[in-house]
């Protein structure tokens, strides 16, 4: 199965929180320029698995997390 350029997690830029310190602690990295999908993985382990949320879901969560 080939997955499009705009599906594909290994060609993705990371991003990490602004809110993440410096000390290499648990952080998320989220990739961006997918319009309907939102790569995310562990910073600790760039290479590892990445999941792939709805960016309906992703969003939904983060709204969560901030309304915390």
């Amino acid at each position: 199965m080939k997955i499009s350029p705009e599906h594909d997690p290994s060609a993705a830029t990371w991003h990490k929180s602004s809110y993440s310190g410096g000390d290499g602690g648990d952080c998320l990295e989220v990739a961006s320029g997918h319009p309907t999908l939102i790569p995310v993985r562990d910073s600790k382990n760039p290479l590892g698995p990445k999941l792939t949320f709805r960016a309906e879901a992703w969003f939904a969560f983060v709204e969560g997390v901030k309304a915390q």
